[in-house]
Protein backbone atom coordinates (compact mmCIF):
# COMPACT_ATOMS: atom_id res chain seq x y z
CA UNK A 1 0.00 0.00 0.00
CA UNK A 2 1.27 3.68 -0.94
CA UNK A 3 2.21 5.78 2.06
CA UNK A 4 -0.49 8.54 0.21
CA UNK A 5 -3.23 5.80 1.33
CA UNK A 6 -2.09 5.19 4.45
CA UNK A 7 -2.09 9.24 5.58
CA UNK A 8 -5.27 10.67 7.49
CA UNK A 9 -7.45 12.79 5.74
CA UNK A 10 -7.15 16.46 6.61
CA UNK A 11 -9.96 17.98 8.46
CA UNK A 12 -12.41 19.80 7.29
CA UNK A 13 -13.94 22.97 8.96
CA UNK A 14 -17.67 23.15 8.88
CA UNK A 15 -18.40 26.10 6.62
CA UNK A 16 -19.81 28.32 9.56
CA UNK A 17 -16.26 28.15 11.01
CA UNK A 18 -14.97 28.40 7.94
CA UNK A 19 -16.98 31.69 7.54
CA UNK A 20 -16.38 33.43 10.85
CA UNK A 21 -12.53 32.72 10.26
CA UNK A 22 -12.72 34.71 7.17
CA UNK A 23 -14.28 37.33 8.89
CA UNK A 24 -12.75 37.50 12.21
CA UNK A 25 -9.43 36.31 11.12
CA UNK A 26 -7.75 40.06 10.25
CA UNK A 27 -8.55 41.23 13.42
CA UNK A 28 -7.18 38.16 15.00
CA UNK A 29 -4.13 38.72 13.59
CA UNK A 30 -3.51 42.14 14.19
CA UNK A 31 -4.54 41.96 18.23
CA UNK A 32 -1.74 39.23 17.79
CA UNK A 33 0.57 41.49 16.90
CA UNK A 34 -0.46 44.04 19.70
CA UNK A 35 0.02 41.49 22.20
CA UNK A 36 3.42 40.21 21.18
CA UNK A 37 4.54 44.10 20.61
CA UNK A 38 3.54 44.57 24.45
CA UNK A 39 5.23 41.63 26.04
CA UNK A 40 8.29 42.31 23.94
CA UNK A 41 8.27 45.90 25.32
CA UNK A 42 7.84 44.54 28.94
CA UNK A 43 10.72 41.74 28.75
CA UNK A 44 13.48 44.98 27.66
CA UNK A 45 14.23 42.82 23.83
CA UNK A 46 13.29 46.73 22.34
CA UNK A 47 15.80 48.27 24.25
CA UNK A 48 18.38 45.44 23.28
CA UNK A 49 17.69 45.81 19.20
CA UNK A 50 18.28 50.05 19.72
CA UNK A 51 21.45 49.10 21.32
CA UNK A 52 22.73 46.73 18.35
CA UNK A 53 21.74 49.09 16.03
CA UNK A 54 24.48 51.95 14.95
CA UNK A 55 24.11 55.21 16.16
CA UNK A 56 23.90 58.82 13.91
CA UNK A 57 27.21 59.97 13.29
CA UNK A 58 26.55 63.97 12.84
CA UNK A 59 30.06 64.97 10.86
CA UNK A 60 30.46 68.99 10.28
CA UNK A 61 32.91 70.16 7.81
CA UNK A 62 35.03 73.61 8.88
CA UNK A 63 36.65 75.73 5.78
CA UNK A 64 40.16 76.48 5.92
CA UNK A 65 41.27 80.03 5.35
CA UNK A 66 43.75 80.88 3.61
CA UNK A 67 46.38 82.43 5.60
CA UNK A 68 47.37 85.70 5.19
CA UNK A 69 49.80 87.62 3.54
CA UNK A 70 52.83 88.76 5.28
CA UNK A 71 52.89 92.66 5.17
CA UNK A 72 55.67 94.03 3.28
CA UNK A 73 58.10 95.80 4.97
CA UNK A 74 58.12 99.88 4.18
CA UNK A 75 61.29 101.27 2.88
CA UNK A 76 62.29 103.66 5.36
CA UNK A 77 62.12 107.91 4.17
CA UNK A 78 65.24 108.96 3.58
CA UNK A 79 66.66 112.05 5.36
CA UNK A 80 66.58 115.47 2.83
CA UNK A 81 68.87 118.19 4.92
CA UNK A 82 67.36 121.24 5.18
CA UNK A 83 69.23 124.05 3.47
CA UNK A 84 68.17 127.50 4.89
CA UNK A 85 68.28 130.50 2.33
CA UNK A 86 68.93 133.92 3.58
CA UNK A 87 67.33 136.50 2.23
CA UNK A 88 69.16 139.98 2.00
CA UNK A 89 66.25 142.50 2.25
CA UNK A 90 67.39 145.11 -0.44
CA UNK A 91 67.21 148.83 1.18
CA UNK A 92 63.86 150.82 1.03
CA UNK A 93 64.03 154.07 -0.89
CA UNK A 94 63.61 157.03 2.44
CA UNK A 95 60.65 159.49 0.70
CA UNK A 96 60.85 162.74 2.34
CA UNK A 97 58.31 165.73 2.16
CA UNK A 98 61.45 168.17 1.30
CA UNK A 99 62.67 168.59 -2.60
CA UNK A 100 66.16 168.04 -3.18
CA UNK A 101 68.72 170.70 -3.54
CA UNK A 102 69.34 169.95 -7.63
CA UNK A 103 65.29 169.16 -8.61
CA UNK A 104 63.69 171.18 -10.93
CA UNK A 105 60.03 171.77 -10.35
CA UNK A 106 57.62 172.32 -12.42
CA UNK A 107 55.85 175.89 -12.63
CA UNK A 108 52.37 175.81 -12.32
CA UNK A 109 50.13 177.75 -14.72
CA UNK A 110 47.90 180.81 -13.30
CA UNK A 111 43.95 179.68 -13.16
CA UNK A 112 41.94 180.88 -16.28
CA UNK A 113 39.68 184.19 -15.45
CA UNK A 114 36.24 183.62 -15.79
CA UNK A 115 35.12 185.34 -18.90
CA UNK A 116 32.41 187.21 -19.59
CA UNK A 117 31.55 186.70 -23.04
CA UNK A 118 28.20 185.38 -23.47
CA UNK A 119 28.51 181.34 -24.46
CA UNK A 120 28.66 180.79 -28.60
CA UNK A 121 25.06 179.14 -29.60
CA UNK A 122 25.42 175.45 -30.56
CA UNK A 123 26.43 174.29 -33.76
CA UNK A 124 22.64 174.14 -36.44
CA UNK A 125 21.66 170.17 -36.10
CA UNK A 126 21.60 169.52 -40.02
CA UNK A 127 18.33 168.98 -41.50
CA UNK A 128 16.32 165.56 -41.41
CA UNK A 129 16.99 164.32 -44.71
CA UNK A 130 14.22 163.95 -46.90
CA UNK A 131 11.53 161.00 -47.65
CA UNK A 132 11.97 158.96 -50.46
CA UNK A 133 9.11 159.60 -52.73
CA UNK A 134 6.82 156.37 -53.14
CA UNK A 135 7.03 154.51 -56.18
CA UNK A 136 3.81 155.50 -58.16
CA UNK A 137 1.85 152.14 -58.42
CA UNK A 138 0.44 150.83 -61.80
CA UNK A 139 -3.09 150.83 -62.80
CA UNK A 140 -5.07 148.45 -65.17
CA UNK A 141 -7.41 151.35 -66.78
CA UNK A 142 -6.85 154.03 -67.81
CA UNK A 143 -9.83 156.98 -68.75
CA UNK A 144 -9.28 159.77 -71.09
CA UNK A 145 -10.46 163.74 -70.98
CA UNK A 146 -8.84 163.54 -75.07
CA UNK A 147 -7.97 160.41 -76.37
CA UNK A 148 -4.50 160.33 -78.42
CA UNK A 149 -4.95 160.21 -81.90
CA UNK A 150 -1.67 158.64 -83.71
CA UNK A 151 -0.78 159.76 -87.11
CA UNK A 152 -0.42 156.76 -89.14
CA UNK A 153 3.11 157.18 -91.12
CA UNK A 154 2.61 157.30 -95.15
CA UNK A 155 5.61 155.07 -96.08
CA UNK A 156 3.79 152.44 -93.71
CA UNK A 157 0.28 153.40 -94.83
CA UNK A 158 2.08 152.85 -98.51
CA UNK A 159 3.82 149.48 -97.45
CA UNK A 160 0.63 148.15 -96.35
CA UNK A 161 2.83 147.95 -92.56
CA UNK A 162 0.17 147.22 -89.63
CA UNK A 163 0.53 146.63 -85.85
CA UNK A 164 0.18 147.47 -82.38
CA UNK A 165 2.67 148.98 -79.37
CA UNK A 166 2.15 148.71 -76.43
CA UNK A 167 3.16 151.98 -73.89
CA UNK A 168 4.13 152.27 -70.59
CA UNK A 169 2.84 155.73 -69.82
CA UNK A 170 3.24 157.46 -66.05
CA UNK A 171 0.23 160.09 -65.91
CA UNK A 172 1.30 162.83 -63.24
CA UNK A 173 -1.77 164.28 -61.18
CA UNK A 174 -2.72 167.04 -63.65
CA UNK A 175 -3.68 164.03 -65.90
CA UNK A 176 -0.37 164.05 -68.32
CA UNK A 177 2.17 161.95 -69.71
CA UNK A 178 5.57 162.79 -68.15
CA UNK A 179 7.12 159.90 -69.14
CA UNK A 180 6.50 157.30 -71.88
CA UNK A 181 8.40 153.71 -72.47
CA UNK A 182 7.64 151.34 -75.07
CA UNK A 183 7.15 148.16 -73.30
CA UNK A 184 6.26 146.40 -76.75
CA UNK A 185 7.43 147.55 -80.06
CA UNK A 186 4.67 146.93 -83.40
CA UNK A 187 8.02 146.18 -85.76
CA UNK A 188 8.14 149.17 -87.35
CA UNK A 189 10.03 152.17 -85.24
CA UNK A 190 7.86 154.61 -87.24
CA UNK A 191 4.68 153.17 -85.60
CA UNK A 192 6.19 153.39 -82.09
CA UNK A 193 7.25 157.26 -82.54
CA UNK A 194 3.73 157.98 -83.71
CA UNK A 195 2.12 156.38 -80.63
CA UNK A 196 4.62 157.89 -78.32
CA UNK A 197 4.15 161.19 -79.62
CA UNK A 198 0.10 161.18 -79.61
CA UNK A 199 0.22 160.13 -75.99
CA UNK A 200 2.24 162.80 -74.96
CA UNK A 201 -0.78 165.48 -76.89
CA UNK A 202 -2.96 163.25 -74.66
CA UNK A 203 -5.10 163.95 -71.69
CA UNK A 204 -5.84 161.54 -69.16
CA UNK A 205 -8.11 161.69 -66.06
CA UNK A 206 -5.81 161.31 -62.84
CA UNK A 207 -5.42 158.84 -60.84
CA UNK A 208 -7.23 159.18 -57.48
CA UNK A 209 -5.72 158.21 -54.10
CA UNK A 210 -7.98 158.24 -50.75
CA UNK A 211 -9.44 161.13 -52.73
CA UNK A 212 -6.58 163.45 -54.01
CA UNK A 213 -4.85 162.95 -57.27
CA UNK A 214 -1.74 160.89 -57.51
CA UNK A 215 1.08 159.58 -60.11
CA UNK A 216 0.39 155.90 -61.37
CA UNK A 217 1.66 154.13 -64.46
CA UNK A 218 -0.79 152.94 -66.82
CA UNK A 219 -0.24 150.61 -69.87
CA UNK A 220 -2.04 152.12 -73.28
CA UNK A 221 -1.90 149.98 -76.32
CA UNK A 222 -2.38 151.92 -79.68
CA UNK A 223 -2.97 149.84 -82.89
CA UNK A 224 -2.10 150.86 -86.34
CA UNK A 225 -5.02 149.10 -88.60
CA UNK A 226 -5.57 150.32 -92.30
CA UNK A 227 -9.36 150.05 -93.36
CA UNK A 228 -9.41 148.02 -96.51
Amino acid sequence: MNATSMSSPAPVLPPYLTQQLRRFGPLLIIIGLHIALFYALRSGLMHQVAQILPREIVASFVTLQPPAPEPKPQPTPKTVPVVKKTVTQKPRPVITDKPAPQAITEATPPAAEPSNAPPSDAAPSAPPAPAAPAVPKTISGVSYINAPRPVYPPLDARMGNEGTVTLRVLINEKGRAEKVEVQKSSGSLRMDDAARDAVMRALFKPYLEDGKPAPAYAIVPINFTLNR
